[in-house]
């Protein structure tokens, strides 16, 4: 059960984020560059005093205690951002004579901060900084701040300046597509680079602005004088009294996406299930009349960011959305295209949120399929040196998009997506903006992170306790003292659980943990330990379901069998369930030793069957249906009525069995040929002798990919199978656990593979380089106490060795975690220790 104190935070966050009273603009921090452009600007009636006193007076609250102005990263340090936004804070502090202190702060963080600040950017120099950073210096040369600049980036300096009027020579003044123009930089362009006031008032919106930009529209009325402008500002300085955002008006649907985005990437979605349908069912209502969808005026990026969000948030919940809707109006515009890769580096953010959004594809949808793979090479762009070579000093966004990159979005667990998000990340980031990233407020994000935290720690502390019941059975039913085969107790359970992370669906995790493991045991049995006359009178017994004659491992396998069997029909009963569905159980798990018996068969007198023989009975082999269909009675109690007997298994399930096996024998077929099993690969080349292994891999993989579609299209698409969501939602669920053994290597067969992800799941606990200090890190929630000092014989396959065993311990206390050689290694626990004592 969760504590009180996340439960009152989560009814506080609701009347913060999702109240109809509350103002979307309070969700975004203020832009400290575009404040202090706002506080320079001089009252008309009384020129020695500022228009907007509440701007300087924001500046003058908001240093942060290193010296700077602007947000720092996740790491607690200051960001490239910082540089140009701390410099034109000290001008406008200088113009009206205030915060001396202030500015000497700033002087001191500039000089102490700019030599490792412009290291990280010495092989890719964003765009945007080459044009603001040099005309933030030369201004607060012109207002008299003295500077000094360490010696040892006079060069670095040089090339940026240098930079700087190479790129005003080459762009123009306004561009074509809505990205950010040279002259929605009007206040950082140099006094050489001549813009008229007609060029201003030409391009002023009509709402007075100038690109939507407040630094720009202060520079521009204070240039101009234009009355609309200043009625633009008045407006800003009404909406946002406490410093200004970098872009005004905001796309209020944009910073709601956000947010329900930020919700999902924490692993806070499940607390806030009703408001977020709520939510997207207002969005999906104008993003299907487009006349109501608002399209940020010459913003390109803001769009692109927006329709990306929307697609991707609106088709996970069911919604039928429109790929030529959302991407069409750029996909096919090669001046648009050619825009976006010149601007890669500023986009990074919303090309990043584009290629996510780009996993989702149906059949058919061959702009998808473009989208894809032009995101993908502007990631990958991202990731290199402006010479092309690969850079060696990654950012954490670059990180994060090497992680994508990597990794099959099906192969990555939610659980360990969301601690990912909460340790490694800028969690309030959103997108990037004129000349800084556009970031949830500290309000919010203090809230969030905290809940996140206390959330990811209750998880932990439920799946420690379900894996020590799940250990249990398995020790009582002798399955771990068979001496033979993969013993994957830890693996099947993390697996599942990893993969759903709803805290309610205890029985779902244990059940189909209860499966996999029986499965890998039997699965070994049949291909390993018995003759083919001991198993078929084993699958015999199963037919029968009477153990009668059986002895030995045969016996040990029967008993737990039909444990798991009568235990879930009772569960089953007990939850609500209309009919007894321990028949149908048992007619399932018939079926699947029968499909065993059939492979048996065929390994064993060494005869070839056809693909389509071969892939018909793989399906049930491989035994998937077997895990999720009995688990899905527990989501949806009507479930069972029809769809638990084989072979009446819907079209999804088919498609789920069928990718499974597919996804098997693709990392799977080295080791099988060394056992003399047969696998698709190898039938594919018997049919195909003219082909070679990676054509036969090519051939699985498009197959794959093709069936993919279809499965996803029935399981996200409301209406596109008749199965209850939740259930749909498993069946997604059972593709991502097989992703994650076999997108890319056989993790399964591997006894060190997934130590570390398992570590971090269960164990470990969250990891955050700095925490704002009303968050309180200890652990909220209690489980058994264990005992010990020192575990030792870190390897999966056998348990942990408890030494000095005495001391009590729970689960607040920190570990380290030595690298790993050969599937060993020692915990060494600082100060007691935290693993339980055994890891089987």
């Amino acid at each position: 059960m969760e504590s009180s104190s996340s439960c009152s935070l989560v009814e506080k966050i609701k009347v913060k984020i999702f109240s109809s009273n509350v103002d979307p603009y309070t969700y975004i921090c203020p832009s400290a560059y575009d404040t202090a452009w706002l506080a320079m600007i001089p009252d008309s009636h009384n020129p020695s005093k500022p228009m907007f006193k509440n701007c300087l007076q924001w500046l003058i609250n908001n240093q942060n205690e290193q010296g700077f102005w602007g947000d720092c990263d996740a790491s607690a340090k200051p960001s490239l951002e910082t540089l140009p936004a701390t410099l034109a804070s000290m001008v406008a502090l200088k113009k009206w004579n205030t915060g001396t202190l202030l500015i000497q702060r700033g002087l001191s963080f500039i000089e102490a901060n700019t030599e490792k600040l412009l290291k990280d950017i010495e092989n890719c120099c964003p765009c945007w900084f080459i044009i603001v950073f040099p005309a933030m210096v030369r201004l607060s040369e012109c207002a008299g701040i003295e500077i000094v600049f360490p010696d040892t980036v006079t060069e670095t300096m040089s090339s940026i300046f240098l930079h700087q009027q190479k790129l005003l020579d080459k762009e123009e003044l306004v561009g074509k597509h809505g990205f950010s123009p040279l002259l929605s930089y009007l206040e950082a362009l140099p006094p050489w680079y001549k813009v008229s006031e007609e060029d201003i008032c030409s391009n002023l919106s009509g709402d007075g602005s100038l690109f939507q930009s407040p630094s720009a529209t202060a520079k521009a009325f204070m240039a101009t004088g234009n009355i609309d402008s200043l009625s633009y500002l008045e407006s800003l300085i009404q909406r946002c009294p406490n410093g200004v955002p970098q872009t005004y008006p905001m796309d209020e649907d944009l910073i709601k996406l956000c947010m329900i985005n930020q919700l999902q990437r924490l692993g806070l979605a499940e607390h806030f299930d009703k408001e977020i349908e709520e939510n997207l069912a207002k969005i999906y209502r104008k993003y299907v009349d487009q006349e109501s969808w608002v399209k940020p005026t010459n913003m390109t990026e803001a769009q692109l960011h927006k329709d990306s969000l929307a697609f991707h948030l609106l088709r996970m919940h069911g919604y039928n959305v429109s790929p030529s809707l959302s991407f069409g109006w750029f996909l096919y515009d090669e001046e648009i295209r050619a825009s976006i890769q010149k601007e890669q580096e500023h986009m990074s953010t919303t090309i990043l949120s584009m290629y996510r959004a780009s996993n989702l594809i149906f059949c058919g949808e061959n702009e998808v399929e473009d989208f894809k793979s032009f995101t993908r090479d502007l990631l990958n762009k991202c990731l290199l040196t402006k010479n092309g070579e690969p850079n060696t000093i990654l950012s954490q966004l670059q990180q994060m998009v090497q992680h994508e990159l990597n990794t099959h979005w099906l192969g990555q667990t939610d659980h360990l997506k969301h601690r990912m998000w909460i340790e490694n990340y800028d969690t309030n980031l959103l997108w990037k903006g004129k000349t800084s990233h556009v970031r949830i407020s500290h309000f919010h994000n203090i809230d969030l992170l905290e809940l996140a935290m206390q959330n990811y720690e209750f998880k932990q502390s439920i799946f420690i306790h379900e894996l020590e019941e799940l250990t249990r059975w398995v020790k009582d039913y002798g399955v771990t003292k068979m001496g033979f085969g993969r013993e994957k107790t830890t693996y099947c359970y993390y697996s599942i659980a990893a993969a759903t992370t709803y805290p309610n669906h205890s029985y779902v995790r244990t059940l189909v943990a209860k499966s996999a493991i029986l499965i890998t045991i039997v699965d070994d049995f049949f291909d390993k330990e018995g003759s083919l006359r001991d198993l078929k009178h084993f699958t015999n017994a199963i037919i029968r379901w009477d153990s009668k004659g059986l002895n030995g491992h045969g016996k040990v396998i029967f008993n737990a069998l039909d444990n798991l069997v009568s235990e879930t029909a009772t569960k089953y009963l007990e939850q609500g369930g209309i009919h007894d569905i321990k028949s149908g159980l048992q007619d399932l798990w018939c079926e699947t030793f029968l499909s065993w018996l059939e492979e048996a068969k065929w390994n064993k007198k060494g005869q070839p069957p056809t693909i389509h023989d071969y892939l018909k009975n793989g399906m049930l082999s491989i035994a998937i249906h077997t895990m999720i269909l009995p688990a899905s009675c527990f989501l949806n109690p009507t479930f069972a009525d029809q769809n638990l007997r084989p072979p009446q298994y819907q079209t999804i399930t088919k498609l789920l069995m069928f990718i499974c096996r597919m996804l098997n024998d693709m990392q799977s077929y080295k080791r099988e040929t060394e056992e003399g099993k047969w696998n698709f690969l190898q039938l594919s080349l018997m049919m195909n002798p003219n082909l070679k292994m990676e054509d036969s891999i090519a051939e699985g993989r498009e197959i794959i990919d093709e069936m993919t579609k279809e499965f996803l299209q029935r399981v996200l698409v409301d209406g596109e199978s008749n199965l209850p969501k939740p259930c749909k939602l498993l069946h997604l669920t059972c593709l991502k656990v097989f992703h994650m053994f076999y997108n890319s290597s056989n993790a399964f067969d591997s006894d060190t593979q997934l130590l570390e992800d398992i570590s971090n799941a269960f164990y470990l606990p969250l990891r955050r380089s700095t925490t704002p200090s009303n968050i309180n890190l200890s652990r909220r929630y209690s489980v058994p106490k264990m005992k010990g000092l020192t575990l030792q014989k870190l390897r999966f396959g056998g348990s942990f060795k408890l030494i000095n065993a005495s001391t009590s311990f729970g689960l607040h206390q920190a570990i380290s975690l030595p690298a790993l050689r050969n599937g060993y290694g020692i915990i060494t626990l600082n100060p007691k220790p935290l693993i339980p004592c055994q890891f089987i």
